[in-house]
């Protein structure tokens, strides 16, 4: 069952408020009841130095029927205080049910507890062996007070901190709600802040300095999330948008050149020919389509299985000779530098498609006749692959943002005739790097812009 923050604090307030009244009260009943007793027992023993002061002087019969009427006197009518004189001669013994009590147990310091026929309570009894005397003989003293008073005292305390006892605890609830509730009332308006949210308003921000100190660290965690939130959201916007754009192109022409065809008899060779074009722009289509599956699929946590031990200098050279018509076609070289030893554990077909995009992005953005470097670097148990290429600078406000899927620096979105792109090509580049453990990274500086990737796990 789940129970509100302010319903846990109550039932936790409640029971330390029970548990402390509880501890509370045992140490007070213990100190009461020692308290108690204490003071009953210097009655008892005060009454007994009483009588027996009296009791030892007398040794004689006729002085001892004197003691018989002074201890009757003493004897208050409701039987709170009780004495009895044990002994061999019967004239000089004293008190009632004497041989129904001859035998009782008392501790070493003479102090025990008998009870009496009738009486609900027992008696606190101190007793005493008195030496002989004239002509009495030796007896035992027994003085007995009543403890009704003390279990009644006793009694009367336990139900007085039980009752005072539930009466705080229902006190703390109370108090513990109210508390309970003032306190994360701060809670409650981010709460509500939180509620008035939406994509109109995602730049609302939790004013932190208005919060306790408890709070204002979840706060900022919450504002950043608003911030990647609001991030999130605007690139999905863009991200749509561009995806409109980028489908609704070929789709168009698509459309366009099929009802240019349709729109008077054409010849075998001219059908031909469109259906050439729209073939074209379906591949185009496929494989717009194909890399935002594989960008979707990333984003699932999709990692790259099926790694191999592989040189990283064997992998760029292949890739390269990929390029070798266009290469020529455009009087551009590629140049292989660093640590040409280095290996690491990769996918290899990724691996080739994270280079060929950038050496696709390299070769459209270089002017004819340019010198393309790509540069492997070991990093620990990362390699780093980084393509370089003269051409115009990028401003660093770009750098961040050209890992973003359909972003491109160039916003007339412009093609180098026979190098194909759409957007997705740098995406890819940071997509395939996050599956091998690596990251992407860019930089642009004195007209040369450097992109690249690092594997993670340089082999053994």
């Amino acid at each position: 069952m789940k129970h509100s923050i302010i319903t846990r604090l109550v039932m936790m307030f409640a029971a330390s408020a029970l548990i402390i009244f509880s501890l509370i009260g045992g140490v007070l009943y213990a100190v009461v009841k020692n308290e108690l007793l204490r003071h009953e027992r210097d009655g008892l023993v005060t009454t007994f130095n009483d009588i027996e002061y009296m009791v030892s002087r007398i040794g004689t019969v006729d002085r001892w029927a004197r003691v018989q009427t002074k201890l009757d006197t003493l004897t208050p009518a409701d039987g709170k205080v009780r004495f009895w004189v044990f002994s061999d001669d019967p004239r000089f013994s004293y008190g009632k049910d004497l041989a129904e009590l001859h035998e009782f147990d008392y501790d070493p310091k003479n102090i025990g507890r008998l009870r009496i026929k009738g009486k609900e309570f027992p008696l606190h009894t101190l007793t005493k062996i008195l030496p002989a005397y004239l002509d009495r003989p030796a007896i035992r003293l027994t003085v007995g007070v009543d403890t009704e008073p003390y279990f009644e005292t006793l009694r009367t305390f336990v139900a007085a901190m039980i009752g005072l006892s539930l009466i705080g605890v229902f006190l703390v609830i109370l108090f513990g709600y109210w508390i309970a509730r003032t306190g994360l009332q701060p809670l409650k308006k981010m709460s509500d802040k939180a509620q008035t949210l939406s994509p109109k308003n995602l730049s609302e921000r939790l004013t932190v300095s208005a919060l306790p100190d408890e709070l204002s660290d979840l706060a900022q965690a919450f504002n950043g999330a608003l911030d990647r939130m609001e991030n999130a959201y605007k690139q999905l916007e863009a991200f749509n948008a561009d995806v409109a754009h980028e489908l609704r192109t070929p789709l168009a022409n698509l459309i366009g050149e099929t009802q240019v065809a349709l729109s008077r008899e054409r010849s075998a060779p001219e059908f031909e020919t469109v259906l050439q074009s729209n073939l074209e722009e379906l591949d185009r289509l496929r494989s717009i389509i194909n890399d935002m599956l594989f960008l979707a699929r990333c984003d699932q946590g999709e990692a790259a299985t099926s790694l191999v031990h592989t040189l990283i200098a064997d992998e760029v050279q292949k890739t390269i000779e990929f390029f070798e018509f266009v290469l020529d076609e455009m009087q551009m070289t590629v140049e292989v530098t660093g640590d040409i030893h280095a290996s690491s554990m990769i996918e290899t077909a990724l691996f080739r498609r994270a280079l060929t995009n950038l050496l696709q992005n390299a070769i459209q953005h270089s002017p004819a006749g340019a010198r393309i470097k790509v540069s492997i670097d070991a990093q620990n148990k990362d390699v780093q692959v980084a393509v370089s290429n003269p051409g115009e600078p990028i401003e660093q406000r770009h750098l961040p943002r050209l890992f973003d899927r359909f972003y491109r620096v160039d916003t007339a979105r412009r093609e180098i005739d026979g190098i194909h792109g759409h957007g997705l090509g740098l995406a890819i580049v940071k997509a395939i790097a996050l599956m091998h453990g690596g990251t992407a990274f860019a930089a642009s500086r004195g007209g040369i812009t450097t992109i690249g990737f690092t594997v993670g796990g340089k082999a053994a």
